[in-house]
């Protein structure tokens, strides 16, 4: 009886292949196109981070767009907790970054459930990069703020997973304009309520110019006794 011209027999196996080699298979891709990039739930976005005398203040506003052109929710807290003295921010697609807040959660209890005590933040800072450049959080770009017995640290953390710290800092669409007030107001050693005031004001300042940003601003006190975060639809209330 004639063989099949194929090579492989009838198992659909290839045994010519040695079974020791690895069996190597393809990485789907991660192309989107732009079409679906503008349908991405995006933060659009302004976040402030600050060091203070007593710690570290955190500031975002609360909308959420789609493609920034559309406003797909009103009232997103972008600040969360993720150590017991340490928040991250929510930059760029809310999945990304939701899913980035996840994953650095549960690496923090499960250091702390190892070795019996709390990461540091610059090791946090650290990780938080490594995950940025290596995994598939899409297109985030958030601010590490925590205090531990090393002092008070904020980090910036950008998409290909570089870690800069700095007194303050600055991330998402509403930036230049954010930037410009804390160049004015932010001084050495400020108290926390200080702190939120001006980053406040950074905000604010950025709502008037960024489509991107708006209704409102969510602040998070951080200091070594842990993280407390309140929203404020009204700018008033804080300033």
């Amino acid at each position: 009886m004639r063989q099949p011209d194929s090579p492989l027999p009838r198992t659909g196996q290839d045994h010519t292949l040695s079974p020791y080699e690895p069996e190597l298979g393809e990485v789907p891709s991660n192309d989107v196109s732009a079409d679906e990039l503008d349908a991405v739930n995006k933060t659009g976005t302004t976040t402030i981070g600050i060091s203070t005398a007593e710690g570290v203040v955190i500031a975002t506003d609360m909308r959420a767009s789609l493609g920034g052109r559309f406003v797909s929710n009103k009232n997103v807290q972008k600040v969360e907790q993720i150590h017991p003295s340490a928040a991250l921010t929510l930059v760029g697609s809310v999945g990304g970054a939701q899913s980035f807040i996840r994953s650095l959660r549960a690496e923090v209890d499960l250091y702390e459930a190892r070795r019996g005590e709390d990461i540091s933040i610059n090791a946090l800072a650290t990780l938080a990069g490594n995950f940025a450049r290596g995994g598939p959080f899409f297109a985030i770009n958030p601010i590490l703020g925590g205090v531990d017995d090393e002092g008070h640290h904020v980090y910036s953390i950008d998409p290909a997973g570089g870690v800069m710290a700095d007194d303050y800092t600055v991330t998402g669409s509403g930036l230049m304009v954010a930037h410009g007030t804390l160049e004015q107001q932010y001084e050495d050693d400020m108290t926390n309520e200080e702190a939120k005031q001006v980053a406040a004001s950074g905000i604010k300042a950025a709502v008037e110019r960024d489509t991107g940003s708006g209704n409102g601003v969510y602040l998070a006190a951080i200091t070594e006794e842990g993280v407390d975060i309140t929203g404020h639809k009204d700018f008033e209330e804080v300033l």
